[in-house]
C-alpha cells in the first residue's frame, strides 16, 4: 500500500520523462504530470505543515508552485550546455519565514528514481553567510564536536557539499575543524530508498527524519541570526 503522495505511479512518469525530456512527449502527457506529481505533491506540502511546525515554527510549507514550496519542472537552459527542456527529479524545499531576507537553511525533499534524499541545511551561501557560520565553529568547537558526533546526526546526515582548497582567510588553518571551517556548503543528506518513500507513513517518517538535524539546524540558524 503506498500513500497518496509518492506513488508508483510518480516514479513511472519520472522514468519515463528521463528517456522522453522533450516538450511534444511531456505535452501529450501533462495529464500525467498533473495528477501524479503535482497535485500530489501540493497535497502533501500541505498535510505536512503540521508535522513542520513540530520540528520548528519559523519554517513554512506553502502549497504552490511559484513562490511556494514546489519546485517548478521546467529547467532554466539559458547558461547550460544541457538543453533538456524538464527536470526528471520532483523536488519540494521548505524554507525559513526569513529567508527572503536572509540566506537561511531549509528542508529540502528530493524524488527522483533510485535517488530519493532529505537534506537540511544550506546550499551555496553567499561569504559574509560562510564566515558567520565559520566564526560560530571556531568560537564554540565543543558545541560544533556535539552537533556532529551525536548518533543520530552522524548517522543520519553525513555533511556533503564543496570545500575550499585553503583555509579560509582570517581562519586559523590549524584549528581542530579546519575542514569544516572550509566547507561552502552546510548540507546534511539522509538518503531513502524509493520503498521507503511509497509507504503509507512516509510524513511522519520525514519528520522523524528531520528532527534528527535540529540541533544543527538550530546551530545554523543561530549562526546567521534568525530563530529556530
Amino acid at each position: 500500500m503506498s500513500n497518496p503522495y509518492i506513488t508508483p505511479e510518480l516514479f513511472l512518469f519520472l522514468r519515463e520523462l528521463r528517456e522522453n525530456n522533450t516538450r511534444e512527449w511531456f505535452n501529450d502527457h501533462k495529464v500525467r504530470y498533473e495528477q501524479h506529481l503535482k497535485e500530489p505533491l501540493l497535497d502533501l506540502i500541505a498535510d505536512f505543515a503540521p508535522l513542520l511546525s513540530g520540528i520548528s515554527p519559523h519554517f513554512r510549507a506553502i502549497p504552490k508552485v511559484s513562490g511556494g514550496s514546489l519546485f517548478r519542472i521546467y529547467r532554466d537552459v539559458r547558461f547550460s550546455k544541457n538543453k533538456s527542456p524538464y527536470k526528471t527529479h520532483a523536488s519540494v524545499h521548505f524554507r525559513h519565514e526569513q529567508a527572503k531576507d536572509v540566506h537561511a537553511p531549509g528542508y529540502y525533499l528530493h524524488i527522483e528514481p533510485d535517488n530519493v534524499f532529505l537534506g537540511l541545511g544550506l546550499w551555496r551561501p553567499e561569504n559574509s553567510i560562510l564566515t558567520k557560520i565559520r566564526s560560530a565553529i571556531a568560537t564554540d568547537p565543543e558545541l560544533w564536536e556535539d552537533i556532529l558526533d551525536a548518533n543520530s546526526f552522524k548517522n543520519e546526515f553525513p555533511l556533503q557539499g564543496e570545500s575550499l582548497k585553503r583555509p579560509p582567510k582570517g581562519f586559523d588553518p590549524e584549528h581542530r575543524y579546519i575542514n569544516d571551517l572550509k566547507r561552502k556548503d552546510f548540507m546534511g543528506v539522509a538518503q531513502i530508498t524509493e520503498e521507503i518513500a511509497l509507504r503509507p507513513d512516509v510524513l511522519p517518517l520525514i519528520a522523524q527524519t528531520w528532527e534528527k538535524g535540529s540541533p544543527f539546524m538550530s546551530f545554523l540558524a543561530e549562526s546567521v541570526g534568525i530563530p529556530f
